[in-house]
C-alpha cells in the first residue's frame, strides 16, 4: 500500500488538506491547441514530496481518519479538530476492491447516457477492447485488435435493426447517417489492421467512438424526468455541453497555454452543470487563478473579496446549488445527501471519480448544498481512492470531464491564469439562463 502523505495547505483560502499520496501521474502528452515555449526542453520534474511509510495497521488507523477529515473533499472550510470518532464508516472493502474500473472520459460519458439498447452497446464494446489489445507490444497487438473489430462488424450487421429502432423520431435520420459512416469506418479500420499499420489504429478507433457516442446520444428523446420543485427554476442543463478552457501557464519553460475540452453532463446533473453554464456565460471564470494545485485535485472558483461563492446580482446573496448525484439504475439524481446519508453504501454513481480530469463541484465540509461556484478537477487515483469505488464517490456531485489534454492539467500550478472558457456546443440546452436576465 502507498504511503499516506498530508499535503500541506496551499497558499489560498478556504481549501484543506488531502492524506492521499501525489505520485504516479499519468504520463503527459502534448496533444492538439497546448503550445510548448521551447519544444526541445525535457518534460518537467514533478514536485518534490515528502513521503511517510506506514505499517498496515498505521494506515488502516489513517484511513478512518482521512474519512472524518475529509468528508467532503474539495471542502471550503477544514477543521483542525475534526474527531474521527464520529466520521461515516468506511464503505464495504469489497466495494473498494471491486473492478476493473472504466477509466477513459469518453467511455464514462457513453455509458452514462439514459439509454437501454444493448444492440449498440455490443457494438461500443469490441471497439473500446481495442485500447486493451494494444498494450500488447509491437504488431502483435494487431492480432487482437483484428479480432475486437471483426466482432464490432459482425455485431453491428446483425443488430442494426434493433439499433435504429432505437433512435428518437427527431434524431433518426442523424443517427442512420452516423451508423452508415461507422460501417464505413470499421472497414477502413479493417484495412489498417491488414496493412499492420499500428500507429493508424488508435486515431481511427477513436473516430469510430465518436460516431458511436453520437448514434446513443440521438437514441435520447427530451430530457428524461423532471427535476424537483425547488430547483426547476435554476439554470439547468438539460442535455449536454461542451466547453474549451483556455489556460495561460506561467513559469514553466515546457507549456505556454493549454486548452481543455470538457463535456458537462446535464442528463445526470442538470443543476449543477446548469449552474457552471451560466456561470461560465457571465464570463465568471475569466481571468481567474488557478486557486489550489496539490497533486490530487486542481480547484478554482473562489472570487475575490470575503465571499466564497458566486453573488447573484438579483439577490446580492451567494447563489448555492444541492448536491446532486444520479446513481446507478435510478431515473432522477439524489439531492441535498450523500449516498452515505441515505445507507445506499454500496450504490455505483452513474458518473463516478474514475477518469483523470473528472469535474466536480466543491462545497463545504458540513453543508452539502453549499456548492456555488469553485470546482476541482481530480488529477489521479490512489490506492486509497480506488476507481469507482473511492470515498469521493457518493459525496460530491461530478458533472463532467475533461475529454482533452485532461494530462496536463497535472502541469497546472497556483497562479496560472483561466484566460477564458467558453461554451462551443450544447447552449441551446440551458434552460433559465440567469446570465441573459442579468445581461
Amino acid at each position: 500500500m502507498a504511503a499516506i502523505i498530508f499535503t500541506p495547505k496551499i497558499p489560498t483560502t478556504n481549501h484543506i488538506r488531502f492524506p492521499f499520496s501525489q505520485t504516479n501521474f499519468c504520463p503527459r502528452r502534448f496533444g492538439p491547441r497546448c503550445y510548448a515555449q521551447n519544444p526541445h526542453q525535457p518534460h518537467l520534474q514533478t514536485r518534490q514530496q515528502k513521503e511517510r511509510s506506514f505499517s498496515l495497521k498505521e494506515c488502516a488507523i489513517s484511513v478512518a481518519l482521512a474519512v472524518g477529515l475529509i468528508t467532503g473533499v474539495p471542502a471550503l472550510d477544514w477543521s483542525a479538530n475534526a474527531n474521527a470518532a464520529t466520521s461515516p464508516a468506511l464503505p464495504d472493502l469489497s466495494v473498494l476492491i471491486s473492478g476493473p474500473p472504466i477509466k477513459d472520459p469518453g467511455a464514462l460519458l457513453r455509458y452514462a447516457l439514459p439509454i437501454n439498447n444493448k444492440a449498440i452497446r455490443e457494438v461500443q464494446k469490441p471497439l473500446e477492447d481495442i485500447t486493451d489489445s494494444l498494450k500488447v507490444a509491437g504488431v502483435k497487438a494487431l492480432d487482437s485488435v483484428e479480432r475486437n473489430v471483426r466482432q464490432a462488424s459482425r455485431t453491428l450487421k446483425q443488430g442494426k435493426t434493433l439499433i435504429i429502432s432505437g433512435l428518437a423520431e427527431s434524431k433518426k435520420d442523424h443517427g442512420v447517417e452516423l451508423l452508415d459512416k461507422l460501417e464505413v469506418g470499421m472497414d477502413e479500420l479493417q484495412r489498417i489492421v491488414e496493412d499492420r499499420n499500428r500507429d493508424a489504429v488508435a486515431p481511427k478507433q477513436k473516430e469510430l467512438l465518436q460516431y458511436i457516442g453520437g448514434v446513443e446520444e440521438d437514441m435520447v428523446d427530451g430530457f428524461p424526468y423532471e427535476v424537483p420543485e425547488e430547483y426547476r427554476s435554476m439554470p439547468l442543463l438539460k442535455g449536454r455541453a461542451t466547453v474549451e478552457m483556455k489556460v495561460k501557464v506561467k513559469d514553466n519553460p515546457n507549456l505556454d497555454e493549454c486548452v481543455f475540452r470538457i463535456v458537462l453532463d446535464g442528463y445526470n446533473a442538470p443543476v449543477t452543470a446548469g449552474n457552471f453554464v451560466d456561470l461560465v456565460e457571465r464570463h465568471f471564470y475569466d481571468g481567474m487563478e488557478i486557486q489550489r494545485a496539490d497533486g490530487f485535485v486542481v480547484q478554482t472558483g473562489d472570487p475575490e473579496g470575503p465571499a466564497e461563492g458566486f453573488i447573484d446580482p438579483s439577490t446580492e446573496k451567494t447563489r448555492t446549488v444541492p448536491l446532486e448525484i444520479m446513481v446507478e439504475g435510478e431515473n432522477a439524481p439524489v439531492y441535498g445527501a450523500t449516498l452515505e446519508d441515505i445507507g445506499l453504501y454500496k450504490a455505483q454513481t452513474k458518473l463516478p471519480f474514475n477518469a483523470f480530469g473528472t469535474m466536480a463541484m466543491a462545497r463545504d465540509e458540513f453543508d452539502n448544498n453549499s456548492g456555488s461556484s469553485q470546482v476541482f478537477w481530480l488529477l489521479k487515483e490512489s490506492e486509497l481512492t480506488p476507481s469507482n469505488a473511492n470515498i469521493l464517490d457518493g459525496r460530491y456531485a461530478v458533472f463532467g470531464y475533461v475529454t482533452e489534454n485532461e494530462d496536463f492539467l497535472a502541469d497546472l500550478k497556483v497562479g496560472d491564469v483561466i484566460e477564458s472558457i467558453q461554451v462551443v456546443a450544447g447552449l441551446d440546452n440551458l434552460a433559465n439562463p440567469s446570465y441573459k436576465i442579468a445581461g
